[in-house]
């Protein structure tokens, strides 16, 4: 059975495309048809079902899935041990990243990995929690790291570091010189908020949920699709907002913007490692798993 094929099968199987396996591949659309078609004559078994916006396996290629990942799992493992053996540790791993970690803190661990396996090249995709953890489902990426977990059975997340956000306002606003304010006052204050699917929209709507505020009860005037957005807007006067300390350190030191305490609310949450848990993980993908877990225990 040839290695190569199953590795195309799977990649099929995971993106439900033959176009996105194709790209992911670096083959032409026709190739990877052709790779399947010889793969079942070989085998003499329908492996794959094409409906009409997606590709998913049959009985048979999900018997065949199970195992070739199993197979091919065990031919990374190999060839990771032998290189480990010989002192060299290479390979290619996508990792994903939510907004916050994946602008301010995976490129730092990225470059310190990188240090210590200088062989090893790292694609970092950033998008909302949404598209982290969808990203991981189909396969785009092998372990993300995002800012709130999802109700999704097939994802396994993984508590990394502990993230402080803050109530961010302009050094010119009332409450600038303030050093708390309650939380009824926010009621009253325009307010910017980021998109649906964000893991810093999810935890703010936690935090004031905790008081028995929701979002439809604040003053919304802007929805914006990145931090760097909402970081501008409360820059600007728009609004106020509640983001990561990280994002606006640099606005801090200088006094941009000042960070505001709202009584009673304690505004923390966790980062988490998300991975697919049905799928067995490269030997790489677990190295820089380790390696991230040992980095927050001692440095972040």
């Amino acid at each position: 059975m040839d290695l190569r094929r199953l590795q195309i099968f799977c990649k099929v199987v995971d993106l439900k495309s033959f176009s996105k396996a194709a790209e992911a591949t670096y083959l032409s659309q026709p190739t990877v048809s052709g790779h399947m078609q010889s793969l079942e004559d070989d085998l003499n078994v329908r492996l794959l079902d094409r409906l009409a916006k997606e590709v998913v396996p049959t009985k048979a290629g999900e018997i065949l899935y199970g195992y070739a990942k199993r197979i091919l799992g065990l031919r990374d493992e190999a060839i990771w041990s032998l290189e480990s053996f010989q002192g060299r540790i290479q390979g290619d791993i996508t990792v994903g990243g939510s907004t916050i970690p994946g602008e301010y803190l995976l490129p730092l661990l990225m470059g310190q990995f990188k240090k210590k396996y200088q062989d090893v090249h790292i694609t970092l995709i950033i998008g909302d929690t949404k598209k982290i953890t969808d990203d991981v489902l189909e396969g785009r990426v092998e372990v993300g790291v995002v800012g709130a977990k999802i109700d999704e059975e097939r994802l396994k997340f993984e508590t990394f570091v502990q993230d402080e956000m803050v109530l961010a306002v302009p050094s010119f606003h009332r409450w600038a010189n303030q050093a708390s304010v309650n939380v009824d006052d926010l009621l009253k204050e325009p307010f910017i908020i980021r998109e649906s699917g964000s893991g810093t929209r999810m935890a703010t709507q936690r935090f004031l949920k905790e008081r028995g505020i929701g979002l439809n009860d604040l003053e919304v005037i802007a929805e914006m699709g990145s931090t760097e957005a909402v970081r501008q807007g409360i820059k600007a006067g728009m609004g106020v907002s509640i983001l990561s300390k990280r994002a606006i350190l640099e606005e801090l030191k200088f006094g941009i913007l000042k960070e505001v305490e709202i009584e009673g609310v304690t505004l923390l949450r966790d980062f988490y490692l998300v991975t697919h848990r049905k799928r067995t993980k490269s030997p790489l993908c677990q190295a820089f798993i380790d390696f991230l877990l040992i980095e927050a225990q001692h440095h972040i």
